[in-house]
């Protein structure tokens, strides 16, 4: 399969810097496969598993937020978040889960509590969720 470059750059800096044969991200208006020759777009990303592939084998990530840009054949990814899904720590993001539901079974929580809860819920069960994966890594 044709490669082409992609860079992974966040806030806390360079996540990836290589070539992939392709990559899957979730932007806002659903999930979104770059391969080798694609069109020049930008997407504002959302909240998903990310997932490259790398000399023939699949690597998965927690992405969440940001932007993707296609220009030339060069795609760059700039998202808020973006953890490999072997360096997410599961026991970390169960408890966020837990957390974040107890705020939500409060009847006295006010709304704007109530509207992180539920942002720190999803992004704990993404999370959760790809670090629990069986397919985390895969030919």
């Amino acid at each position: 399969m044709t490669r082409f470059h992609l860079k992974i750059v966040t806030p806390d800096g360079l996540q990836f810097d290589g070539q992939v044969e392709e990559l899957v991200v979730r932007t806002t208006t659903g999930d979104m496969g770059i391969q080798a020759g694609h069109i020049n777009c930008v997407a504002a990303l959302g909240m998903g598993k990310a997932m490259l592939i790398v000399d023939g084998e699949r690597r998965y990530a927690a992405c969440i937020g940001g932007l993707l840009s296609v220009v030339n054949g060069e795609v760059t990814l700039v998202p808020t978040t973006f953890e490999w899904a072997d360096r997410i720590d599961a026991a970390r993001a169960e408890a966020a889960a837990k957390r974040a539901q107890a705020v939500l079974a409060k009847r006295t929580a006010s709304a704007t509590d109530i509207r992180i809860a539920e942002a720190k819920l999803k992004r704990a069960l993404l999370r959760s969720s790809i670090a629990n994966s069986k397919n985390r890594f895969k030919k």
